[in-house]
């Protein structure tokens, strides 16, 4: 179980989080080129907004964290909320995103020129760094891959879930660290 001091330390949770969205895009990757398993435009979407989550937290996290060790806890608790406040938003994003995969785009033969697709076109991603961002899959296709029996999507969802409630202890309980 997670102490209560744990949870008051908003750095460390951020960290955490950050950790976790790392973690999550090395199981993706070792799925993807030791396993075959292919990303669809969801799935790269996803995995963009996991590490712009992770990059924003374990930078506020560190940041705040060295602040709180220095002896600037006002400022380490500020800093903490307020990067707090785009990591729920993208976690929110994450959701929608793995929500919207398994309940609509994975029905779908093509999801080709989705607002996913649209997305990674618009930014660039395939041709920025093709090993990470490349789709080679549809989005019926991404779905049949499973992980302890359940869609990638699924854990990708649980992954958003928890980065939004560690995002909002941070931004509702730092002030009492």
């Amino acid at each position: 179980m997670i102490s209560e001091g744990f949870l008051r330390h908003g750095p460390r949770l951020l960290v955490l989080v950050g950790l976790m969205g790392l973690a999550a895009v090395g199981i993706a990757l070792t799925a993807q080129y030791q396993y075959g398993v292919k990303p669809c435009p969801w799935c790269i979407l996803q995995r963009a907004i996991v590490l712009t989550l992770a990059a924003l937290a374990l930078l506020g996290g560190a940041l705040a964290w060295g602040l709180k060790k220095a002896g600037r806890a006002t400022a380490s608790q500020m800093l903490a909320r307020g990067m707090a406040v785009p990591v729920i938003v993208l976690a929110l994003a994450g959701l929608v995103a793995a929500t919207y995969q398994n309940a609509v785009a994975s029905d779908s033969a093509s999801c080709a020129m989705t607002v996913a697709d649209r997305i990674i076109t618009q930014l660039g991603l395939e041709e920025l760094w093709p090993k990470m961002f490349m789709i080679t899959a549809n989005c019926a296709e991404a779905h049949a891959y499973r992980l302890l029996s359940l869609p990638y999507e699924v854990w990708s969802g649980l992954l958003f879930a928890a980065s939004l409630a560690a995002a909002l202890i941070v931004l509702l309980r730092a002030s009492k660290a």
